[in-house]
């Protein structure tokens, strides 16, 4: 196998607990001395991942970044202990992860559905807060040249997305990244108010292809894109319509890019700042859908070290196939989301019938 460097930018999907499923992949990836990160975006969960990861790296060591991550993630399930909703033990007997058996969590759903955290968190009281502030330097973050960091949130005022850049990291900014609306106040920045960034963004892609000269993007997917079992259960639809809404954003934005090509290539626009992109993805969807919505809350130890093994295993797993392959090709082909037409509506249906494959980074060669 070729050990020449790659230089590539990560792109970090959110999911709450199902974040350490990226702390496994990351773990795993960081061992390849030949991969060089250049730039990392990351929402939710995402942008805590995408944090830990920065600051190891500003400090110049692989394994500091690999232990700047694991003591996130141990300060979170450590956290965990104290947090009165727990799985049942009915769905510890099942051995299921999940918690919609909680009498805990069943009520707190009946609160985050009845009223809002202002009313039952005045004083919005937030102990994610505590372990961001206490986990990560952000001095040292917004200090270092590389790897650039890009977070994503949601403007509650504007519904635009927000980007979070160098300088501009804070531990404010990563929790507005993560700010579910129904759990928490909006996060207030320079007096703009925000939400989680997964409604408008999860991961933003465009900084990465816009502002790094990385032209490799590594995608790790929490969220499946597909399921063959239509929901029936108030559970199962709640959690189908959680991944399609953080999933949402990620079509658009990579359909967005194909049309954007498409326009370029019809009309022989001579557009500079236009870049091409060879994408990956990293996820195992087939594991992640057997995890209902409610474990994205569910921070015991063991759950997260289960992700972490799973996320190290598919990483493993997709390096041994395409490591080589990182800097010379995509070596994936969302052909699915370019079913229907992208060509500019104006060009005749001969020209949208036989044009040539959208954004070439992106989709399937023809």
């Amino acid at each position: 196998m070729s050990k020449d460097r790659r230089v590539v930018d990560i792109a970090l999907q959110g999911g709450g607990s199902h974040g350490a499923f990226t702390w496994g992949m990351l773990d795993r990836l960081l061992e390849e001395d030949c991969i060089e990160i250049e730039g990392i975006s990351g929402t939710s969960a995402g942008a805590m991942n995408a944090v830990a990861l920065a600051q190891g790296l500003a400090q110049g060591s692989r394994e500091a970044a690999r232990e700047c991550l694991e003591n996130y993630w141990t300060t979170v399930s450590d956290m965990a202990r104290m947090s009165p909703i727990r799985r049942s033990i009915w769905d510890k007997m099942a051995g299921r992860w999940s918690l919609d058996m909680s009498p805990s969590y069943i009520l707190s759903q009946y609160f985050t559905r009845t009223f809002s955290p202002y009313q039952y968190n005045p004083l919005d009281i937030n102990p994610l807060k505590d372990i961001v502030s206490s986990c990560f330097d952000f001095d040292m973050v917004n200090a270092a040249d590389k790897p650039r960091l890009f977070l994503g949130a949601t403007n509650v005022r504007t519904g635009r997305p927000k980007i979070f850049r160098q300088p501009e990291i804070t531990a404010d900014a990563v929790m507005a990244s993560a700010c579910l609306p129904f759990m928490f106040k909006a996060v207030e920045i320079d007096g703009e108010a925000y939400w989680d960034g997964g409604y408008m963004g999860n991961p933003p892609l465009f900084p990465l292809i816009d502002e790094t000269e990385a032209r490799d993007i590594i995608l790790v997917q929490i969220n499946p894109f597909h399921r063959d079992k239509v929901p029936t259960t108030a559970a199962e639809i709640e959690n189908r319509l959680n991944e399609i809404t953080f999933n949402g954003s990620l079509i658009k934005e990579l359909r967005s890019a194909a049309y954007l090509w498409e326009l370029i290539h019809a009309e022989n626009l001579d557009r500079a700042a236009y870049r091409d992109a060879r994408l990956h993805m990293i996820g195992a969807e087939e594991e992640m859908q057997t995890l209902s919505a409610s474990s994205k809350l569910n921070a015991e130890r063991e759950f997260l070290l289960h992700l972490k093994e799973i996320g190290r295993r598919t990483a493993d797993a997709w390096l041994s196939v395409n490591l080589d392959k990182i800097g010379h090709e995509k070596t994936w082909r969302p052909d699915f989301l370019f079913e229907e037409s992208l060509a500019p509506a104006h060009l005749g249906e001969r020209q949208r019938v036989n044009r040539p494959s959208p954004f070439p980074g992106l989709a399937a060669d023809k």
